[in-house]
């Protein structure tokens, strides 16, 4: 596939739409923004909620893709989940849909398999066809965004990569981290390689970068063409006597999804 000349990227104002606002364009990207907020510094930047349909068909018209980042990015109630990540996200396809947009790269995440047990020892890593078991609302929310993108694609031909991102930060900030992590450079390389691989149909694939301490299978991410270049391990030694190493008898510890699959906290939205 030609690299698109315009995409739509939702969810411009957040954290990671942000470093892809700085990043995208340099793969020759025109970027048309939207988002819930402002975004601060673009006075051409649509503000619109996922609910807003005639706003969502409006905004992906005439554009080559969409990389949807917006939504709800963190555990929260179901009601909200339901109305950003769900009903949102089916917004945008639908406008995607009658409007003739053929590719979308949707923003999957690891919580769609967080009570996956993490590899340990000489465990191989997790494939990306391992059964989904989302460790909260905000996980399920994701699972629903893969199955979404699968059911459009069988029934409508629009083609999906969904990423199921790890954590993008300009570097990582925990132990946990040290296996998912993926760099702002290597999210722009993986969302490059999934707005132009030809042939995509429905793919998930992992998001992160080449980590030392990896925990699951980027096979299907690198078919697409996607090249990490960056590893946590330099962030290893600070992080470790800081925090200490992975307790396995954590369940926190034990298991992909990190403290989501205790007890997390409802965050404010």
């Amino acid at each position: 596939m030609s690299a698109p000349r315009t995409v739509l990227l939702t969810g411009a104002a957040g954290g990671l739409g942000t470093l892809m606002r700085g990043l995208l364009p340099r793969y020759g990207y025109e970027l048309r923004l939207l988002d819930l907020r402002p975004v601060e510094g673009v006075p051409d930047a649509i503000t619109a909620d996922l609910g807003d349909r005639e706003a969502l068909r409006a905004a992906v018209r005439g554009v080559d893709a969409v990389l949807h980042l917006a939504g709800i990015s963190l555990e929260s109630t179901f009601e909200k989940i339901l109305k950003a990540n769900v009903e949102g996200t089916y917004n945008l396809y639908e406008a995607a849909r009658e409007e003739g947009v053929r590719r979308i790269v949707f923003a999957s995440s690891n919580h769609a398999v967080g009570f996956t047990p993490r590899p340990r020892g000489d465990d191989p890593l997790i494939p990306i066809d391992t059964p989904r078991r989302p460790d909260t609302f905000y996980g399920l929310s994701k699972a629903f965004g893969e199955d979404l993108a699968q059911y459009y694609w069988d029934k409508h031909g629009l083609e999906t990569v969904s990423v199921r991102i790890g954590s993008c930060f300009p570097e990582p900030t925990s132990v946990r981290m040290l296996s998912i992590w993926m760099s702002p450079g290597d999210g722009a390389r993986l969302f490059h390689a999934a707005l132009t691989a030809e042939h995509v149909g429905h793919t998930v694939v992992y998001g992160s970068s080449a980590n030392t301490r990896l925990w699951w299978d980027l096979k299907s991410a690198r078919a697409l063409g996607y090249e990490p270049q960056d590893d946590s391990e330099p962030y290893a030694e600070r992080l470790i006597a800081e925090q200490g190493e992975l307790e396995p008898d954590d369940p926190a510890h034990a298991r992909l999804g990190g403290h989501f699959v205790t007890d997390p906290p409802i965050w404010p939205y």
